[in-house]
């Protein structure tokens, strides 16, 4: 899996992935344009709408109505090192009140790539690489 972000001045940067771009930048209040997501925004809409995919799997399966599924995602910014420090993942399933699929929803999404990524924290390595021409 590879993605390719590039800045694009001020504060602004395009992110690209299998020749699909989304771009990041930051409200008038931060200096920016406010013309896309910033990237903790862009975080919540990655664990959102992968709950979401685990969620319609779910109730595709089961046969359950899927239209109107709703993933609501909120963080809690923390400090020291300044991070998000809690997120609260809402399934909303219009049509599905019954306890063992709303269980098996909460279940379904557990799965989530991304949460689990963020609950079991990945190796995170840094490098730089210079990209000055070498002289001939």
């Amino acid at each position: 899996m590879e993605l390719t972000v590039t800045y694009l001045g001020g504060v602004q940067f395009e992110a690209e992935a299998r020749g699909h771009k989304i771009y990041s930048d930051q409200p008038t209040a931060n200096h920016g344009f406010d013309e896309g997501m910033t990237p903790p925004e862009l975080l919540l809409a990655s664990v959102g709408t992968c709950a979401g995919y685990y969620a319609a799997e779910y109730l595709n399966r089961m046969h359950l109505p899927a239209s109107g599924l709703r993933i609501r995602v909120t963080a809690e910014k923390a400090t020291n090192p300044a991070r998000l420090g809690k997120f609260v993942i809402v399934v909303e399933t219009p049509g599905v009140d019954d306890p063992e699929h709303i269980e098996g929803v909460k279940k379904a999404v557990a799965k989530c790539l991304v949460k689990n990524t963020l609950a079991m924290p990945p190796e995170i390595v840094i490098e730089v690489e210079s990209l000055v021409p070498v002289k001939a």
